[in-house]
């Protein structure tokens, strides 16, 4: 992490009078490991490494990356980064983040034992979750996909503004997709389990997950027609957690694509909603000391009992909005520069299992799984319709599996009529975290 460092904090230093320079340094470590019928169906080890350079002078801006760290490479991707930007158009608001003051959290991201975690250790741990997912039910005639992935990131930011700043995390997880048949029909059903280390997996919630979500769908019919409360599983909550976290950042606001545009201070939500983008909860799976651009992470509330209370924002967003970033710059790797996006999103839990939320149900609808809800969703009008899955609730209890719906409504809506909130917060491997989440007055669109 340190050679990354002194690469990063090179690079910078190169920068000419009148000019800003960042450089994004990054080594990536990835494992992939499929088995099928007891055997490895695939095996895939990848190591990659590079620079991407961000230069800004008179108010243009340009980028360049390169997939080495080789030395003549460094000289030429920043060359390359400043040829960019002389034909890039100027914006007054262009520039690399700069020193503001607050120290990153003290986090424990990296394990040594995924490092030392042998690689027929991984094909064990695939092969051993399809089998475990197999004989989870009886009903289990297949196995999609049993899967062991893990991946060790670091990466180092430096400007000539003066930033210098490296991280280092690992991250693992198994995933299983089981395929479950009665009477002709197949039914599919995921689970996973995830960790900073391999010891923190445990294969068996994984399996018993996918057997459980696949098996308990069977026989589902398409119902008719209604309006009425559903009850999300933590796995759909978290997703639509991750697209109303898009629409509060500062990038969408600029770009007239926020809902909550010119909403700060206003109730947008019933006032058990709070909801946090914190990157220093060490128990989010995308948890990070600094942003990417340098900064330390921090908790951001932006919406604190169902009040609006500000938007994320990276180094641009904060300079054009009139306010400052919120640590909350991200990237895709080192190929492209710095955007701005929620990295750790939860809202605070409630007191009720799941199971305490159905009973409080009359008529209702447990939602396992959604599909095509990112393109369903309108972020500027908050119109949202999915397809979805689950189960149908009775008089508090679960009751007949159902298939082939359509819920609709709307984001405002949504955060208006929820009328329970789970203490089951778990964190998925992904930017948000999942929580048991009723929502009354949804239309469920059937037969």
């Amino acid at each position: 992490m340190s050679e990354l460092l002194d690469i990063a904090t090179r690079v910078a230093g190169w920068a000419n009078d009148g000019e800003q320079v960042e450089a994004y340094v990054v080594h990536e470590r990835e494992t992939e490991v499929r088995a099928y019928e007891g055997e490895i169906e695939s095996l895939s080890s990848a190591e990659s490494q590079g620079i991407g350079v961000r230069v800004v002078v008179d108010g243009k801006q340009g980028y360049a990356y390169a997939g080495t760290l080789d030395e003549d490479a460094l000289g030429e991707t920043l060359n390359e980064a400043r040829d960019n930007a002389a034909f890039a158009e100027a914006d007054e608001f262009n520039g690399v983040a700069e020193p503001d003051g607050t120290a990153p959290a003290v986090l424990e991201l990296f394990d040594e034992r995924l490092a030392s975690f042998s690689t027929e250790d991984k094909v064990a741990l695939a092969i051993e979750l399809e089998r475990a997912t197999r004989a989870a039910d009886p009903r289990i005639s297949g196995i999609e996909s049993a899967e062991y992935i893990d991946t060790i990131y670091e990466s180092a930011v430096a400007t000539s503004t003066g930033i210098a700043s490296a991280t280092r995390e690992s991250g693992c997880y198994v995933s299983a997709y089981a395929l479950a048949e009665e009477a002709g029909e197949t039914q599919t059903g995921f689970g996973f389990s995830l960790g900073r280390q391999p010891g923190e997996l445990d294969v068996s919630v994984a399996a018993v997950d996918a057997a459980q979500r696949a098996t308990r769908l069977l026989g589902a019919v398409k119902p008719s027609t209604a309006r009425l409360t559903v009850v999300l599983d933590p796995w759909v909550t978290a997703q639509l957690l991750g697209i109303i976290g898009h629409t509060l950042t500062g990038e969408a606001v600029l770009k007239g694509r926020s809902l909550f545009a010119d909403r700060l201070g206003e109730d947008v939500a019933t006032s058990s909603i709070t909801l946090l983008d914190d990157a220093t909860n060490a128990d989010a799976f995308t948890a990070s000391m600094v942003d990417g651009e340098g900064l330390a992470t921090r908790s951001t509330p932006l919406i604190s009992d169902g009040v609006l209370q500000g938007f994320l924002h990276n180094s641009y967003s904060g300079r054009r909005s009139g306010s400052a970033s919120t640590g909350s710059a991200v990237r895709g790797g080192f190929k492209g520069a710095p955007s701005v996006g929620a990295q750790a999103l939860a809202l605070a839990p409630g007191t009720r299992s799941q199971a305490e939320l159905i009973a409080s149900v009359d008529d209702g609808f447990l939602v396992q799984d959604v599909a095509g809800l990112h393109s369903g969703v309108n972020p500027v009008s908050g119109d949202f319709s999915t397809g979805a899955e689950g189960l149908r609730i009775r008089n508090g209890e679960l009751a007949e599996p159902i298939r082939e719906v359509t819920i609709a409504s709307t984001l405002q809506r949504l955060l208006q009529d929820v009328q329970g909130i789970g203490n089951d917060l778990e964190w998925l491997p992904m930017s948000a975290a999942g929580v048991s989440l009723v929502v009354a007055d949804v239309t469920m669109s059937g037969g």
